[in-house]
C-alpha cells in the first residue's frame, strides 16, 4: 500500500469514531469537508463523531481547486478562455491524528484525468486510502527514541524536501522542547560544503554522490540516511494548454537546446489533438549547486546517450542552454512569470504554486503523471537498496511508474565529538522513521518502504 500505515499504538479496532474538523481556509474547503463526511458515511468500519471529545481520531487537512486550462470548442483557434470550457485540477491533503495530536496516517491525492466533480472524486479517493490503511493495521516500529539532551542542531542543504523537513522539525520540537533544530534550504551543494567545513551538524541532498562529487577523499566519513521519496515534474507556462505529455527524447532535446519551439514535431507526436503554439521554448534551470539538478540530470543521462556524453550527472551541470534561477522557489517563480517556459521542481511545489506540470513517458510507453501511487511504483520496481542507502530510482521498468522519482537523504558525520549532539541526531532520525514517515504523504512525499525503515533503523547505530 502507498503511504504510511497506522501507528503501532493505534490498533485498527480502536479507531471506530472519526471527527472531521473544519478544513484549512482555502477556497472550496467547506465542500471538501462535506464530501469527506459523505464518503466516510459509506465506510462500514467507522462512524462519524459529532465533536473531538467523542472521537477516537481526528481527520483534518485541506485542498484547492483551480483552472489548469481550457478544452477548445474549435482547435483551429487554440486553447484560450474565450474559445473553450475550463478544465479544473487540484489536490486534497489529509492527516488522521489521535486525540493527543500525533499523526497516525496522512495522504495527498490529485484528480484523475477525466474528473467530473473534482471535490467529490478527491474525497472518495482519500477515504478509500484511509479505509485501506485502517484494514492494514500497524506499521514497522523503528524502536524507542533515545533520551533527549538539551541542545541545538543545525542543518543546511536540499530545497527538494524542505516542506516536509520544516514540518518535521517544528513537530519534533513540540514533542521535545529541549531540542532546537534549524535548517536552511540553501541547495545541496552549499549545504554539503557547510557540512564538510563543520559549519552545520547535518546536511541534506537529493544526490547520493554529493560527498563523492565535492570531496571524494572524505566520502567514508559521512553516512547517508534516506528520509522520503519524491518526484520532480516538468512545469510549463503555456496559457490554455493543459495535460501536456513529454517523451524522454523531448525532455532531453529541450534541455540540450535542440528543440526550440513548442510546436516541434517531436512534441506534437506525443500530444496529438492538443494545440501547441508556435512559441519559443524558454528553458529554466537551477543556478545553485542542486541535488534537484542532480536528480534531473540523472534521469536525462539514463534516457539520453547524447545527454550522458555531453553533460552527464552533476549537482552543477554545464547547461547547454537556459536561464538560471535560485532554488525550487526561484524556478517556480520564473516559470510563472515567463510565457513559453519550462522548468523542473518538486511535485509539491508545482501543486502549491498552481503550476501546470506534464506527464512523462516511462519505459513501458505510458505517459504518467506524478502522484504518490506512481512514485511508489518507481520505488517498488527499482533495484534493492544497498547497505549505504545510495541508490537511484530514476527510470525503472514497470507499469504505472513515474520515471523522474528519487530518494532524498540526510547526511551526517559518522563520528561526532559532541555526545549530546550525537544522541540528539540519532534520536531525531529514529523519530523520522516512525512518526515522521506518517506525516510525509500529506505533503506529496512517499514514506519509506518498510524494509528500508527496518534497515535504516539498525544503521543509525553506525553514528559514533
Amino acid at each position: 500500500m502507498v503511504g504510511a500505515t497506522l501507528s503501532g499504538q493505534t490498533a485498527t479496532s480502536r479507531i471506530r469514531r472519526i471527527y472531521v474538523e473544519p478544513f484549512a481556509t482555502q477556497e472550496g474547503s467547506a465542500k471538501f469537508r462535506e464530501d469527506i463526511i459523505g464518503a466516510l458515511g459509506k465506510v462500514g468500519s467507522v462512524s462519524l463523531a459529532s465533536d473531538e471529545a467523542n472521537a477516537d481520531a481526528i481527520l483534518g487537512g485541506g485542498g484547492e481547486i483551480w483552472i489548469k486550462g481550457y478544452r477548445s470548442h474549435n482547435p483551429q483557434l487554440g486553447n484560450v478562455p474565450s474559445n473553450g470550457t475550463p478544465i479544473y485540477t487540484g489536490f486534497l491533503s489529509i492527516e488522521l491524528r489521535d486525540i493527543d495530536g500525533e499523526t497516525l496516517w496522512s495522504y495527498l491525492v490529485t484528480p484523475p484525468a477525466a474528473s467530473g466533480d473534482i471535490s467529490k472524486d478527491l474525497s472518495t479517493q482519500i477515504v478509500n486510502k484511509l479505509a485501506e490503511s485502517l484494514q492494514q493495521g500497524a506499521a514497522v516500529s523503528p524502536g524507542s527514541p533515545l533520551p533527549q539532551p538539551s541542545t541545538t542542531l543545525t542543518g543546511a542543504g536540499a530545497t527538494f524536501p524542505y516542506p516536509v523537513y520544516a514540518k518535521w522539525f517544528t513537530n519534533y520540537r513540540r514533542e521535545n522542547p529541549t531540542l532546537q533544530i534549524t535548517y536552511e534550504p540553501t541547495g545541496s551543494e552549499t549545504g554539503i560544503r557547510r557540512l564538510l567545513a563543520n559549519d552545520v551538524d547535518f546536511g541534506a541532498s537529493d544526490s547520493p554522490e554529493a560527498i563523492h562529487e565535492l570531496a571524494p577523499q572524505d566520502e567514508g566519513k559521512y553516512l547517508f540516511f534516506p528520509s522520503v521519496a519524491g518526484a520532480l515534474v516538468p512545469v510549463v507556462n503555456l496559457p490554455g494548454v493543459s495535460n501536456i505529455a513529454f517523451t524522454p527524447e523531448a525532455l532531453a532535446g529541450i534541455y540540450l537546446g535542440k528543440i526550440k519551439k513548442w510546436n516541434d514535431p517531436i512534441l506534437k507526436r506525443a500530444n496529438r489533438g492538443l494545440h501547441l503554439p508556435d512559441l519559443d521554448i524558454v528553458v529554466v534551470h537551477r543556478a545553485d549547486g542542486s541535488g534537484t539538478s542532480y536528480a534531473w540530470t540523472d534521469y536525462l543521462s539514463r534516457v539520453s546517450p547524447e545527454w550522458k556524453t555531453q553533460v552527464g550527472i552533476s549537482l552543477t551541470p554545464k547547461w547547454p542552454t537556459g536561464r538560471e534561477a535560485e532554488g525550487n522557489e526561484g524556478v517556480s517563480s520564473l516559470v510563472k512569470e515567463q510565457i513559453g517556459s519550462i522548468g523542473y521542481v518538486e511535485f509539491i511545489y508545482a501543486l502549491q504554486n498552481h503550476l501546470s506540470y506534464g506527464r512523462v513517458q516511462n519505459r513501458e510507453g505510458e505517459f504518467v503523471a506524478a502522484s504518490l501511487e506512481s512514485i511508489a511504483a518507481a520505488v517498488s520496481h527499482s533495484i534493492k537498496i544497498r547497505d549505504d542507502f545510495k541508490v537511484s530510482i530514476a527510470d525503472p521498468p514497470g507499469a504505472g511508474v513515474y520515471p523522474i522519482s528519487t530518494f532524498t537523504w540526510i547526511v551526517v558525520p559518522a563520528h561526532s565529538g559532541d555526545n549530546d549532539k550525537r544522541i540528539a541526531l540519532m534520536s531525531f532520525l529514529q523519530w523520522m522513521l516512525g512518526p515522521g514517515q506518517r506525516q510525509a504523504a500529506a505533503l506529496g512525499y512517499l514514506p519509506l518502504p518498510k524494509d528500508v525503515v527496518t534497515k535504516e533503523a539498525a544503521a543509525i547505530s553506525r553514528i559514533h
